[in-house]
């Protein structure tokens, strides 16, 4: 596919990260090892990795300025990763590099048998404060751009960024991967959440997960939505409305993702997405919401296809900012998010499957 059939970049396509970035030690192995064996790899890379690292690389790759607010020191690692981050587009010139202690690392076990990847992650040293930002930096980081996305680590300097984002009306996207210090202060300021499966209900002590994404919407009343990924079954979202529903019956959440469910497909192997129509939604024992209820199906990888889910979450992400910048609706939004994750899961590591826009992949999605 030639670049002159796509359509025109998001006008305003800057967007802003507060982060990790990492190095990742992949290494994949037949099947997970007992305490006490010694086993091979059957293939190993090194590569650059966290979560908002990898984010913005698979924004650039489609089509996105990203810029990144972190902390490297100035060692090997250091340096690997903000050349890599740069190779791909990302602008590096808001990341603090410290000429003393170590840079993050994570080693990953990516088990072949059952395509499963466990992560045992090293931090920075020294950590990013608030003062490593100086005023000048985190201005000129805000300049312009269209979101800010934050991964919930190094908090006290992302509040600091995220306050002053608010300031300046720059929507922020939140991610719940874990609860965390500082990510309640995080979520208080957002416009947009993206959660990991186990987050919603371990956040809001709900009993399903509708109701928790209600029970996030009324708590949080900032929140335009909130997605939760639920890798191979795909992603349920929950948009608020800012009309009232029409005067229907209040519909319980639980009921209407099952409704929801019945209607999708399976016989087909691409991404879709069914939604509700505007309506309020009830959750028992948490309150009500005026709004539409979202399911997102992912992409049914062949087995021989699939490599690794390691950064899978990240290009969601990736994908979801170039949504948002595009004002993508989430009818289209969330296959295109998923569309671009199968392809992060047919390669090993987190961005050696990202897609570029000219992927023959996303034209549906681009065009």
């Amino acid at each position: 596919m030639s670049h002159g059939s796509l359509p025109p970049l998001p006008e305003n396509r800057i967007v802003l990260s507060v982060g990790t970035v990492v190095v990742d030690f992949l290494a994949a192995v037949a099947s997970y090892p007992n305490p006490d064996d010694k086993i091979r790899t059957t293939s190993l890379k090194v590569q650059g990795g966290g979560n908002a690292g990898n984010a913005l690389i698979c924004a650039a790759r489609l089509g996105l300025s990203p810029r990144l607010i972190s902390k490297v020191a100035n060692d090997t690692q250091g340096r690997g990763i903000l050349e890599e981050l740069q190779a791909d587009g990302v602008d590096t010139s808001s990341v603090v590099v410290s000429e003393e202690g170590n840079s993050p690392f994570t080693y990953i076990i990516v088990d072949n048998e059952t395509k499963t990847r466990t992560c045992i992650h090293t931090p920075g040293y020294p950590p990013m404060i608030p003062s490593d930002l100086s005023q000048t930096s985190l201005s000129s980081a805000l300049d312009g751009a269209r979101v800010l996305y934050l991964d919930g680590r190094i908090h006290e300097t992302a509040l600091l960024v995220a306050q002053e984002a608010a300031r300046k009306y720059v929507p922020i996207l939140v991610e719940g991967e874990r609860i965390r210090e500082g990510l309640d202060d995080l979520l208080k300021l957002a416009d947009y959440a993206i959660c990991s499966a186990k987050f919603p209900q371990a956040w809001t002590e709900a009993a399903s997960v509708p109701s928790a994404l209600v029970s996030i919407l009324v708590r949080l009343p900032k929140i335009k939505f909130v997605i939760v990924t639920l890798g191979e079954d795909g992603c349920i979202m929950l948009e608020r409305s800012v009309d009232e529903a029409p005067q229907t019956e209040e519909m319980d959440v639980d009921s209407l993702l099952e409704l929801l469910k019945q209607r999708k497909d399976d016989n087909i192997a691409i991404p879709t997405c069914v939604s509700s129509p505007l309506t309020k939604l009830r959750a028992n024992g948490v309150g009500t919401v005026c709004g539409r209820l979202f399911v997102g199906t992912a992409e049914k990888v062949p087995p021989s296809e699939l490599q690794d889910t390691t950064g899978a979450g990240d290009s969601f992400i990736g994908a979801v900012l170039y949504a948002i910048c595009s004002n993508m609706p989430p009818e289209k939004m969330l296959p295109f998010a998923a569309q671009v994750a199968a392809s992060c899961c047919r390669a090993f590591g987190a961005r050696t499957g990202l897609p570029h826009r000219t992927d023959a992949r996303l034209a549906s999605f681009l065009s």
